[in-house]
């Protein structure tokens, strides 16, 4: 009797960490159901229409976004550069390349936490396509980095990992027949503090 009251708890303890461990899992990784890689950037387009699954419902309902339609815009996020290797605070990069067609788009950094970082001095927080410098084939070249480069720069503060999201609004580009045909800019280190 004692036995079979212990082994019916093992499982029922087993069966929920083990649950609850599998639905933190898919909670807090980039993977999901309909997810879109090019390059180092990665998107999931049935964000914010009917056809999500109910996870990427969750980590949505979770980290507080708000995700976009298929008409509104697509969210590309990059965690590593284009050698593979995680973001990190503490090195400068460069994102070069060019941007899908989009009435407007942003890209800004967020760290670990998903907290957009801010830095002191009041430095926008993010860069926009309506102010932006361009090179005479239309390419961007943007500097990331805690020190203040010329041209196009995304100021950054803290030290650790963190992602860069680049956001297309209005693009046509949402439809998931022309997504894989879409070129996004690279992530190259330049170089790193200390």
């Amino acid at each position: 009797m004692l036995k079979s009251i212990l082994l019916t708890a093992l499982t029922l303890a087993i069966a929920l960490v083990g649950g609850a461990g599998s639905v933190w899992l898919a909670l807090d990784r980039d993977f999901g159901f309909g997810t879109v890689t090019i390059g180092n950037w990665t998107a999931f387009p049935d964000h914010g229409t009917p056809a999500a699954d109910p996870y990427s419902r969750a980590r949505f309902s979770r980290e507080a976004d708000l995700a976009l339609g298929r008409a509104e815009g697509l969210v590309f996020t990059a965690r590593r550069d284009s050698d593979g290797r995680p973001l990190l605070l503490e090195c400068r990069y460069r994102i070069h390349g060019s941007l899908p067609p989009a009435r407007f788009w942003t890209l800004y950094a967020r760290d670990a936490d998903h907290r957009v970082i801010t830095v002191e001095g009041g430095r926008a927080p993010a860069l926009h396509s309506l102010a932006l410098l361009r090179g005479a084939d239309n390419t961007v070249a943007t500097t990331v980095s805690r020190h203040a480069a010329p041209g196009n720069w995304l100021a950054v503060a803290g030290s650790g990992p963190f992602s860069l999201v680049l956001t297309l609004y209005d693009t046509a580009i949402t439809s998931s027949a022309r997504i894989a045909e879409v070129e996004l800019p690279g992530i190259t280190r330049e170089g790193c503090d200390g």
